[in-house]
């Protein structure tokens, strides 16, 4: 969310120093919050619900409404509810004052028989004493009746507006549980749940209604499940095996394989935003780009199979896998507006297409959402900043263009407005015609999607702001966006999207404003206190909802985003020039491209060192409860903020302490947490169920044994050991499990070379590995058995694989050749047994890591000639995650001190197997497993009188 709408306050008054003050002076209105938030949690709470109860709920809200406003309000006008007997109100309040006063005052009325003197203020005696102690008690008890009436006027004049509001609120209620029960109906009726029940085989056509995307490759076992590109739709007509067909519209999810062919062109074609491609020679990445470049509105008829909705309460009836045959068909091509949205799209990734990898990648994202070149690795480092928000369509994105044409807040409805429309000389009625249609361009440019619905709602907010410069009227716009949304879309009600977004806006129209004036008083300047103000009133109120999804509590949100926000705006600006220019003089779109990549690139930078920090943020239950927890710290470090601000002195304390925190200098870490260990050796990384290690190679320096399956995961512990420098990546196979986290050892890091088997399967996690590694420019070699190399005080030799001659002309460069040198003839049997395996030396020490190596290459191992080196190892990386498919004999040959297992915790293959943990304690081997005491490093020298030691990470 933009920052923008801070500046988007009241009317503009210039201070001392010629800057625009807040004018905060009124009460604020949130007589429209409560209906607001009554049609959220209704329509939250019924969207998914069976209909009787939305039906009820409706019901009820409606009727408990209407009763309350025709009940008619007591008392009619000029007071006729005022009981006869009371006195004048002029005399009932005087009559108050004196009973309050408790003196006793004579009367003066005519007609009164005293005694004695008559002069004013003089005593009376006898009948008369008495007669005016009646009339003084009868004037007290028209007083208390008058004072009750007055209160039962008062109750009643609240009691009205309080109806007023409980009606309101109800009929909100009432609307939204219509709303969500009509909803939720659309994803239960029809013949498509019941066939997904039963799995059913069915021939659909179905319309594109949002972009496609690709779904992020998990790792399963030693396979990385292949990335299938996803697309919401909504089936229009099904046709199930036996050959009935039922017109429907139900939303489902299309799941596509890498292997099911483009949608064949039909007579109404272009249903892409790009070339067809050629389907003589298609590829897979052709079909699955022909995929990737469908349109909204785009009708298909597709072969599949349904399935039940992966979870519940979502607005998906069902999940469809496409089948490659029947070949998918276009039925029909894109909306007229949907093709022109796409022509514009297409012109800005080909203006880009040029410009360096992150600018590439982020400046589509910034300007319509595009994250389609957006890597895990960028994007693992927008998150970790708490920078995604800039990745996705947000108001900020139609507020700058907005605030371009308009101009300063405060001044649009003056005669010294600003901006470009008063440069273009168009009056304040087609400044607003003009800014309504650049809204409805930008909601169809970046897709008429819930998000991007949003945005435009909190876009219309900051419009309101720069239209009247009133903060009193923005929070009632925000209620009124937010009860239309909900209304129009009851499934927003529990999107975390929705939520993180109101939540900010609201923030920086509530909190920002005063925090920003609490930081002025105390010397800030006001454009850095307002800039502080709107990142850390946005963050305090997001982040227990950005814990629950993430698990994880940033540190370095507020400075990121205070560094980024500067070339937020000159990106959007120039990066939709582009997008404008695209169509009419590519070579100008590529100029402002070009323009626009520099701001990109440093919001980019800005990511990507916040997340390389050390402390960059720390774990947090990722659940209701711990966002609560975090609530509740929020709180007390603002209150106990106000405080630290009148002390300057333990407010720079608490920086240094922060900065510390978030650094984490190694020493420093070292003394407190012990880790890692002085003079550690060998580093055995718990990355679940896979395998990465570490030899130290110098201060900061490691040559690092796989990447484990998760890129996190790797990253972490190689921060955690201070690595900064990778002499050399050896990845022993291209099983998933070893190199899946590739990104994360790459990550931040200056990785001078990798080294791999020659046995180049799996194919596609074998090109993965070279793709990342050119896109760094990072040479790739391989490993032969004979080759010895050193690195600081390491030294190693390859032990395995055995050379393989090229192959012959006849052999396809894709099926591995027969291997030589252990034994004539001799071919692996499988990735596994192509392992690279290294005897290691370092400070007296001898290492033996074996890779996932197998019984036959074991054995090839045991007959080969370097067999003789070993004898007596001090560490042994047990091969295969301590499987029990071991070599008897290689066991007790290597007859290890120590013997590490890298295994994840409750892993389906029993790893490690209890036969092989059993034979290398008969063989006198300490064995320690990743899945039990977490992390391990070895340390010590060997040799004669050496000591080795093993040190588990708390």
């Amino acid at each position: 969310m933009s920052r923008v709408l801070d500046g988007t306050g009241p009317r503009a008054e210039p201070e001392r120093d010629g800057t625009p003050r807040t004018d905060r002076s009124g009460p604020m209105d949130l007589r429209l919050v409560p209906p607001a938030l009554a049609a959220w949690a209704t329509a939250a709470l019924t969207v998914d619900a069976p209909g009787a109860w939305a039906a009820v709920t409706a019901a009820v809200g409606l009727v408990g409404g209407a009763l309350l406003l025709s009940v008619r309000r007591p008392g009619g006008a000029g007071g006729a509810g005022r009981a006869e007997t009371d006195p004048p109100a002029d005399d009932a309040v005087a009559a108050r004052r004196r009973a309050s006063t408790g003196r006793a005052v004579t009367g003066t009325s005519t007609g009164t028989a005293s005694t004695g003197t008559a002069s004013t203020g003089t005593a009376v005696t006898g009948q008369g004493r008495w007669a005016e102690r009646a009339r003084w008690a009868e004037r007290v008890r028209w007083a208390e009746r008058a004072g009750w009436a007055e209160r039962v006027r008062w109750v009643r004049a609240r009691f009205g507006w309080a109806r007023a509001a409980v009606a309101a609120v109800l009929l909100c209620a009432a609307a939204a549980a219509a709303s969500a029960g009509l909803h939720g109906a659309d994803v239960r009726r029809g013949p498509v749940p019941e066939l997904a029940r039963r799995y059913a085989a069915v021939t659909a056509e179905v319309e594109v209604s949002g972009d496609p995307w690709l779904s992020r490759p998990r790792v399963r076992g030693d396979h990385a499940a292949p990335a299938a590109v996803l697309v919401r739709a909504e089936v229009r007509g099904v046709e199930e095996a036996d050959g009935r067909r039922v017109r429907t519209r139900t939303p489902v999810l299309l799941v596509v394989d890498p292997d099911v062919p483009a949608p064949e062109e039909s007579a109404a074609g272009g249903g892409s935003s790009g070339p067809p491609p050629d389907r003589a020679g298609q590829s897979v990445s052709a079909g699955r780009a022909a995929w990737l470049g469908l349109l909204p509105s785009t009708r298909l008829r597709v072969a599949g199979r349904l399935a039940p909705g992966l979870t519940g309460g979502d607005r998906i009836a069902a999940v469809l896998r496409v089948r490659g045959r029947p070949e998918p068909r276009t039925v029909a091509g894109p909306s007229g507006p949907q093709r022109w949205a796409g022509r514009l799209r297409a012109g800005l990734r080909d203006a880009t297409e040029d410009l360096p990898g992150d600018a590439r990648a982020l400046l589509p994202g910034l300007v319509v959402g595009d994250t389609s070149r957006i890597t895990p690795e960028l994007d693992h480092a927008f998150e970790e900043t708490d920078l995604a928000h800039t990745l996705a369509v947000s108001g900020s994105n139609l507020t700058v263009l907005l605030a371009l044409l308009i101009g300063p807040p405060g001044l649009a409805q003056r005669a010294e407005r600003r901006g470009l429309a008063p440069r273009l000389g168009l009056s304040l009625r087609a400044t607003a015609l003009l800014a309504g249609a650049l809204t409805l361009g930008f909601v169809v440019v970046c897709r008429p999607d819930p998000s991007v619905l949003r945005a435009a709602a909190c876009g219309a907010v900051a419009l309101l702001a720069l239209a009247t410069g009133r903060r009193r009227s923005l929070v009632p716009a925000l209620a009124t966006a937010v009860l239309l949304l909900v209304l129009y879309d009851p499934w927003l009600a529990r999107s975390y999207g929705f939520l993180l977004s109101v939540l900010a806006t609201g923030a920086l129209l509530v909190l920002a404003p005063g925090w920003s004036e609490a930081l002025r008083r105390r010397g800030v300047r006001p454009r850095l206190a307002e800039a502080l103000a709107a990142a850390a009133a946005a963050q305090a109120v997001c982040a227990p909802v950005v814990a629950v999804l993430s698990a994880r509590v940033s540190l370095v949100a507020v400075p990121c985003n205070l560094l980024a926000e500067v070339a937020v705006a000159p990106a959007t600006v120039l990066g939709f020039a582009a997008l404008a220019a695209a169509p009419v003089a590519m070579p100008v779109a590529k100029l402002l491209a070009w323009c626009a990549s520099w701001p990109a690139r440093w919001i980019a930078g800005v990511a990507r060192t916040g997340a390389a920090l050390p402390g960059a943020g720390v774990d947090w239950p990722g659940s209701w409860p711990g966002a609560l927890a975090l609530a509740v710290v929020t709180v007390a470090v603002v209150l106990a903020g106000r405080r630290l601000l009148r002390h300057p002195a333990w407010c720079g304390l608490l920086a240094v302490l922060l900065v510390l925190l978030v650094t984490r200098p190694a020493p420093l870490t070292r003394v407190i947490t012990g880790w890692p260990p002085p003079g550690w050796r060998f580093a055995m990384c718990d990355v679940g169920q896979g395998d990465a290690t570490v030899l130290a190679a110098g201060e900061g320096a490691g040559v690092v044994v796989d990447a484990g399956p998760d890129p996190a995961l790797v990253d972490d512990c190689l921060r955690r050991l201070g690595v900064t420098r990778v002499p050399l990546l050896v990845l022993t196979h291209f099983h998933a499990d070893h190199v899946a986290g590739l990104s994360g050892v790459l990550r931040g890091r200056a990785v001078a070379a990798i080294e791999t088997t020659a046995f180049a399967e799996p194919a596609e996690q074998a090109e993965f590995v070279r793709r990342e590694a050119a896109e760094r420019h990072i040479p790739v070699t391989t490993a032969v058995a004979g080759e010895e190399r050193r690195t600081g005080p390491l030294t190693w030799r390859v032990l395995w694989p055995p050379p393989s001659p090229p192959p012959s002309p006849s052999q396809s460069p894709r099926v591995p050749p027969p291997w030589q040198g252990a034994g004539a003839g001799w071919e692996p049997d499988g990735p596994n047994d192509a392992s690279v395996a290294l005897l290691v030396r370092t400070g007296g020490l001898r290492l033996l890591l074996l890779g996932d190596l197998e019984p036959p290459a074991q054995q090839a191992l045991v007959r080969s000639p370097a067999a003789a080196d070993l004898a007596g190892v001090d560490v042994l990386k047990v091969a295969h995650h301590g499987s029990a498919y071991q070599e008897p004999e290689l066991l007790r040959l290597a007859a290890p001190r120590v013997a590490l297992v890298s295994a994840g915790a409750g892993n389906p293959y029993g790893h490690p197997a209890p036969a092989t943990t059993a034979a290398l304690r008969a063989g006198g081997a300490v064995v320690l497993r990743t899945d039990r005491d977490g992390a391990l490093a070895v340390t010590g020298t060997g040799g004669r009188g050496g000591r080795m030691g093993v040190v588990r990470e708390d």
